[in-house]
Formats: structure tokens, C-alpha cells, sequence
């Protein structure tokens, strides 16, 4: 693992312990040199992530769409800035970057992105690590709903386990480099993608 996708919020939420959860995110990524790949904006958790990795020295490459690099801020001392076409085209070249991936707090962009990265991983399409960094308990009530899905039945208990969640980053981060994917079913061949 070298690379580390955190999807954010580009606001910085009502509680401040979310924009603290973003900044030790950003250090505990670069002190294990681990490069965050992110949305490439300079507001809100976005910005606390990548400000916090670049200051503790680490590696910073955003994705932003040509449609929000002014509303996000495009951020002006990343590492790399990867300036794509669509929203559609960034989550696709994030993924491309990512090893692993981290949502924190955030609006409906985070829970799209994050929901997108776990299906692909339900389907088989990729076997790589996905979190929730459950910064006081923002997730709590999403947790609830994937543990409901289970007991349902519209989720398998091994596509449950596909997200791993963690009060702070570094033991979401410890979990990361124990983790080992969970035997599922591959439903698409790549070449359909």
C-alpha cells in the first residue's frame, strides 16, 4: 500500500472534531509515508487533509473536475493536480491512484464515492482496503444500515466486511496493513468495465 484515497467533506462540518479527524488523518498518512490521493481541493476536510499531509511532508495528489476547480478551490501546493473532465473521470482515475480508501465526514459526494468504491469491491472489481473513519459517530447511523442490510438480506456478511471502521486514523490505518480481503464472488469480468 502507498497510496491512500480520502474522500471528504469540501465543507468542514459543524463539529470541529471533524476538521482535527481530517488534519490527523493527513499526518498519520505522510508519517507512514503513505501518499493521499483526494479530491484536490483547498476547502474545508479536503483542504485540513491535504494542508496537514503536505505540511507534515508528505505526498499530495489531487482530482478535480475542470467544472469545480474554481467552487473547490483547486488546491495550489499539492504534489500533483490532476485536472480531469468529469466527476465520472475523477472517481475513475482516484480509484486508479488508490491502494486503500478512506471516507471521513462528509455530504452526498462522500457517500457516492464511498458507496461506489464498496460496489466495486462487492462485484469483484477490485480487492483493496475501504474505511470509515467514524470521527464521533458521524457514520454511526450508516454502520447501522449496512448491519441491517445483513440481518435483511439485500448484503452477504463477507461484502460487509468489505469496510473496515475505526474512531481515528491510526487504527483504521494498523487495520489497513492487516487486512486481508474477503473471498467474494466476481460477478464482472474487467473488460465489461
Amino acid at each position: 500500500m502507498r497510496r491512500v484515497c480520502v474522500f471528504c467533506g469540501s465543507s468542514p462540518g459543524a463539529n470541529p472534531a471533524y476538521v482535527e479527524a481530517a488534519r490527523a488523518t493527513g499526518r498519520a498518512l505522510a508519517a507512514r509515508r503513505l501518499a493521499v490521493v483526494y479530491g484536490g481541493g483547498s476547502v474545508g476536510l479536503m483542504g485540513a487533509v491535504a494542508d496537514a499531509a503536505l505540511d507534515a511532508g508528505g505526498e499530495v495528489i489531487g482530482v478535480i473536475p475542470r467544472a469545480l476547480e474554481l467552487r473547490e478551490l483547486a488546491h495550489a501546493r499539492l504534489t500533483t493536480l490532476h485536472v480531469v473532465g468529469s466527476m465520472h473521470e475523477r472517481k475513475a482515475k482516484m480509484a486508479e491512484l488508490a491502494h486503500a480508501f478512506v471516507a471521513l465526514p462528509g455530504g452526498m459526494g462522500t457517500l457516492e464515492e464511498l458507496a461506489e468504491i464498496l460496489t466495486w469491491a462487492q462485484l469483484g472489481l477490485h480487492a483493496r482496503p475501504i474505511g470509515l473513519l467514524d470521527v464521533a459517530r458521524y457514520y454511526g447511523p450508516l454502520v447501522e444500515f449496512f448491519d441491517r442490510a445483513v440481518a435483511e438480506g439485500f448484503v452477504r456478511p463477507e461484502h460487509r466486511r468489505l469496510l473496515t471502521v475505526a474512531a481515528d486514523p491510526e487504527t483504521l490505518l494498523d487495520r489497513f496493513a492487516a487486512w486481508q480481503p474477503p473471498q467474494v464472488e466476481r460477478w464482472i469480468d474487467d473488460r465489461s468495465t
